[in-house]
């Protein structure tokens, strides 16, 4: 899924972005991980020898101008999607594998994290694109009426 949304972005004209959860498989520019999350532009002009397997995305990438390899375990992709208007695809990231010999496990990382949301029988889709951060990802319904506020910085929501 991600290699075909990838090409979707692509051959539609818009930007390609990989929300990442990081943790000791992932290798990221830890001084731009927000809250456990990052979010990775990975146009054809902003990476370096992309490569998308069935396990993992792989590419060199610049960060502050310096040139750094990126690898991201495909467990660990939240989403995909277009930076210009936000569609694409969110994927739970399988937790509890901070194994860097990298076997999958069907256990969470710890017995008092939360349990996932239940799955949507369609997928969720994306609105409102975030750019550069996660740290504003799924806030809760604030109880009032208000409508949101303009300006700031976009959040990216799920809708079931």
């Amino acid at each position: 899924m991600l290699r075909a949304i990838y090409e979707w972005c692509t051959d539609s004209g818009y930007t390609p972005y990989l929300a990442v959860k990081v943790d000791s498989r992932t290798t990221v520019p830890m001084e731009y991980v927000k809250k456990g999350e990052i979010v990775l532009n990975i146009s054809f002009g902003a990476t370096s020898g992309l490569k998308m397997d069935n396990d993992a995305v792989r590419f060199h990438a610049r960060f502050g101008g310096i040139s750094r390899e990126i690898y991201v375990p495909v467990d660990n992709v939240m989403a995909i999607y277009a930076n210009e208007n936000g569609q694409g695809m969110a994927f739970e990231p399988v937790l509890g594998n901070d194994d860097p010999h990298g076997q999958p496990t069907d256990s969470p990382a710890s017995a008092d994290a939360p349990p996932p949301p239940a799955p949507a029988a369609t997928g969720p889709t994306l609105s409102s694109v975030p750019t550069g951060t996660t740290e504003q990802r799924e806030s809760p319904p604030s109880g009032d009426d208000e409508p949101p506020k303009k300006g700031g910085r976009p959040t990216l929501t799920r809708i079931k």
